[in-house]
């Protein structure tokens, strides 16, 4: 009875082993289906790393010119808006370069109006000759005829002869002086003329110095790296701060050798930071590889053909960009850890494409109001010192309205040739 009793149990029990068993391989069986129905689905589409870091812009604050730092208008950690000046120099030096570029700008202006007048001055200076000339002709031919029949003398008819040629040299000179002052000025305007412009690029060049004492800010951002002090001297391109957008932020994912092969730019890209935890996700997608992995741009790089070799998988920064109203709801800061993981299922396209950019990836104005500015400076300049010399001594002559004329039509008087007149021997009429 008892060995039946013991059989029985022996049965009941391996029946029982048998069907944990079964179970067991089952529930296995099902695990590793389930498992690899989601590597097929899913896990073999994406590729994950922990090896990535928040990026961005850090815009140094240089000055373009020497001078003595005698304000500081912003620290670390404030917040700044493109175009605020962050910085300001000593502009002493600057004003009276200023001032003198100017004062010259406005003498060189009257200079070359004086030529144009000083053209329509010999202008006139010629038609007198050339009046004298007619004249001194007329009188000449008289004499001419006169003593053909004896009525004067020798000494006189010689002695109109002497006015004439005398009044032939005087034309002569006249023009060959205006010709001589016309080359300076002929084809140009006061605006455009070479003395003028020469004048105008120095007042050009000192305003933009003296506006370069004010440091702005290119971009808004935050303040960091401030390094500059009050009564420092600095000169161009020494760094004095920087500002960083962080709204322009990026993620830069070191990715291995392996995962890189089904990348394509476009991608989509979902982002933990270690800031936030798991509860935030960002948004993004891939916008390009690096050129090369990252020993290969480091300070030192690897020397592999000397010496024993370790083969070591390599890595490839790849650029994340991100939604930038998820930034803006949590923002970031540069040098952040973050986890990525990219979905690989959309792989047309090639790997590395060329795509070539048209348009800026980043830009600023900021730089750009100080010219106009210097413009705007340059064409005051010249109008009120045409306006002073126009309008100075009341009433204008003749040569000075013709003077304006030139300088407004850049139109010369033509000259007239001197009238050929050929002297006849004492005795004979003409």
């Amino acid at each position: 009875m008892n060995a039946e009793q013991n059989s029985a149990k022996l049965e009941t029990m391996s029946r029982r082993r048998k069907l944990s068993l079964t179970l067991a391989s089952a529930a296995v069986a099902l695990a590793a289906i389930a498992y690899g129905t989601y590597w097929a689905l899913v896990l073999r589409f994406e590729q994950t790393t922990d090896d990535a870091y928040v990026g961005g812009n850090v815009v140094q604050i240089t000055p373009q010119i020497s001078g003595t730092v005698v304000a500081i208008d912003a620290d670390n950690t404030q917040f700044v808006n493109a175009g605020q000046t962050l910085v300001q120099l000593d502009r002493a030096d600057e004003k009276i370069a200023l001032d003198r570029s100017e004062a010259q700008l406005a003498r060189a202006v009257r200079e070359v109006r004086n030529l144009f007048a000083t053209s329509a001055q010999l202008q006139a200076t010629v038609e007198q000759r050339e009046a004298q000339l007619a004249t001194a002709s007329q009188d000449l031919a008289r004499r001419e005829r006169l003593g053909g029949t004896g009525a004067i003398s020798t000494e006189e008819l010689q002695h109109a002869r002497d006015i004439y040629r005398e009044a032939q040299a005087a034309v002569a000179a006249a023009r060959q002086e205006l010709a001589a002052n016309r080359a300076r000025v002929d084809g140009t305007t006061i605006d455009d003329h070479p003395e003028v412009r020469n004048a105008a690029a120095a007042v050009h060049a000192a305003y933009l110095d003296y506006a370069r004492t004010n440091l702005p800010a290119p971009v808004s951002g935050f303040v960091a790296q401030r390094n500059v002090q009050l009564g420092e001297r600095v000169g161009p391109g020494a760094p004095l701060m920087a500002v960083v957008p962080l709204d322009q932020v990026w993620v830069d994912a070191n990715f291995k050798e392996p995962q890189l092969a089904s990348m394509r730019v476009g991608q989509p890209v979902t982002l933990t930071a270690d800031l936030y935890g798991g509860s935030v996700k960002y948004h993004g997608h891939i916008a390009g590889f690096n050129a090369g992995t990252g020993s290969a741009f480091s300070l030192l790089p690897a020397q592999n053909a000397t010496g024993n070799w370790i083969k070591i998988i390599q890595r490839v920064a790849v650029r994340v960009a991100l939604d930038p109203n998820e930034l803006a709801a949590h923002p970031l800061q540069i040098g952040l850890s973050m986890r990525a993981q990219v979905d690989t299922r959309d792989r047309s396209g090639a790997r590395l494409p060329e795509l070539a950019q048209n348009v800026p990836s980043y830009s600023t104005d900021v730089f750009g109001s100080p010219d106009k500015l210097a413009d705007q400076t340059v064409r005051r300049i010249i109008a009120l010192n045409e306006a002073a010399a126009a309008s100075g001594g009341g009433a204008r002559t003749a040569a000075e309205k013709t003077a304006g004329r030139l300088a407004a039509t850049n139109q010369p008087a033509l000259l007239q040739p001197i009238p050929a007149i050929h002297l006849v021997p004492a005795g004979r009429t003409m």
